[in-house]
């Protein structure tokens, strides 16, 4: 056994499981969200809607998919039933599904067509299963549980390896409940069980995470906006909250319940929580329009390739994820505009890291973890997410220095921490020398699984990085520096 086996650091806080850490390398990826009010101009349906009008006549699952990935994201997550209850495959459990559409003849999967597309694409795949149903007659009794479950094992079984499973928190009101047309209201801490319920998605898919408001794998942001908090902690309280005590207790936790954290605090789902007991990252979800389905009159309305890097900046430089949402359009095709954009905010973002300046320098470090070459300073910059600089046990404020051999300019630096050692950074600085002096170039609070800051271009041969807060020494994987255009408001 080498000797640095005996030397690797113990973990702090919380950590993420192996799925966790799979989800976290992913980043960026997508949305799809394809439904009856795709046809009805409608951003929830009321589930009256009858299956004849879902009739995508150009429907390409390659064309969906290969935008996505041609733009670098990872995975596809298709809204597979929304809210009103129409299913995106043949479902043997309800009539209200595309078998009963005029697409394909009443022989099509859609959740069958993405599913290869991701395949052949590399790309990972996702499954969106609504919780609520406007259309089913047993909504609000336990026989729609059982439906629910039966639904969602179908979609966890039969449809290859999925990287994440959705569920929506909006539950209960007025919909159309097999004609019945009333209001139906639940209790949902209790009406789903979910510690039963999504035993099925653990059966099925041990690797793919689970995202609700409340976790239990990954978090809702607080937000449609796509922004995460600066700084968003991947560590949060969600175990102060049970069934019972008075909105006023969610000021200090989540709801350990999926579905009944829809009512938990904006500003901590955004931020999270420094001293948080549980490893529970955010997810910032934002359509690439104004809505989440197509409407013919948002085609105007597509942001720009600016303002999704901004985004870009604001959710995985804050060390969340983002998850973006390209709903296709009647065609059952992303939108001409939509991919002009996407690919717009792709070019920007490959040309702003293609080039790492950080490896032309050379590194040192104030401290090496037991002199050991396993943890030397120039594991930042090894391109290996395994491998990480760190310092010895009790010196958590340590400084590592690049040299360059000729002036670089840089407006862009990109930080990671390495997780399974937990978030060990509360706050951290760069400093660049100009005239035989440091100056401070920024300042700021968390790093976690990637920290990326940008501020205005600076011309010089050294860098520091200096770890100005921690409760333990650092565990940095990566240290980058680049240069690229601006976007709308950084």
């Amino acid at each position: 056994m080498s000797k640095s086996a005996f030397i690797v650091p113990e973990p702090y806080g919380p950590i993420p499981s192996v799925r966790q850490l799979l989800w976290h390398r992913r980043e960026f990826y997508g949305f799809l969200h394809f439904t009856t009010n795709t046809f009805t101009d409608k951003e929830w349906g009321y589930g009256d809607e009858s299956p004849g009008i879902f009739n995508p006549a150009a429907f390409d699952a390659d064309q969906m998919v290969g935008v996505a990935a041609g733009a670098g994201m990872c995975g596809l997550i298709l809204t597979c039933k929304h809210h009103d209850g129409f299913c995106l495959w043949p479902s043997r459990f309800t009539e209200h599904s595309v078998k009963n559409s005029p697409w394909r003849g009443g022989k099509g999967d859609v959740v069958r067509e993405v599913s290869d597309a991701c395949a052949r694409h590399g790309i990972g795949f996702g499954v969106y299963l609504s919780p609520w149903d406007r259309n089913h007659a047993d909504y609000g009794t336990p026989a729609y549980i059982a439906y629910f479950r039966s639904q969602l094992n179908e979609l966890t079984s039969e449809y290859g390896e999925l990287f994440e499973v959705w569920f929506d928190g909006a539950n209960g009101g007025d919909g159309y409940y097999g004609g019945a047309r009333e209001v139906r209201s639940i209790d949902r801490q209790t009406y789903y069980d979910w510690e039963k319920t999504y035993e099925i998605v653990r059966r099925n898919q041990p690797n793919a995470v689970m995202f609700s408001d409340a976790g239990p794998d990954v978090r809702w942001v607080g937000n449609e906006e796509g922004i995460a908090g600066d700084p968003c902690w991947s560590t949060i309280n969600r175990d102060l909250f049970f069934p019972g005590i008075d909105k006023e207790s969610f000021k200090t936790g989540l709801s350990s319940d999926m579905v009944a954290a829809w009512d938990s605090p904006q500003d901590l789902l955004n931020a999270g929580d420094r001293d948080g007991t549980s490893w529970l990252p955010a997810e910032c979800d934002v359509s690439i329009r104004p809505g989440w389905f197509y409407h013919s009159a948002d085609d105007e309305k597509v942001r720009t390739p600016e303002n999704l890097l901004d985004l870009y900046f604001q959710s995985v430089g804050r060390g969340a994820s983002m998850l973006l949402n390209l709903p296709p359009d009647r065609r059952g095709l992303i939108h001409e505009n939509d991919v002009r954009s996407l690919h717009g905010f792709s070019r920007q973002r490959d040309d702003l890291f293609k080039r790492n300046l950080a490896n032309n320098g050379r590194f040192t470090a104030s401290h090496t973890r037991g002199g050991d070459s396993a943890f030397a300073p120039e594991r930042v910059a090894d391109g290996n997410p395994d491998t990480y600089w760190s310092a010895d046990d009790g010196i958590c404020t340590p400084e590592l220095t690049i040299d360059f051999l000729q002036p670089v300019t840089f407006n862009t630096v990109s930080l990671r921490e390495f997780l399974p050692l937990g978030q060990r950074i509360t706050r951290f600085a760069i400093d660049v020398q100009e005239g035989g002096r440091w100056n401070e170039w920024c300042s700021t609070s968390g790093i976690g699984a990637r920290r990326l800051v940008k501020a205005e271009p600076c011309t010089t041969q050294r860098v520091r990085l200096r770890i100005v807060e921690a409760p333990v020494c650092p565990a940095i994987s990566e240290f980058g520096l680049y240069y690229g255009e601006r976007g709308e408001h950084l």
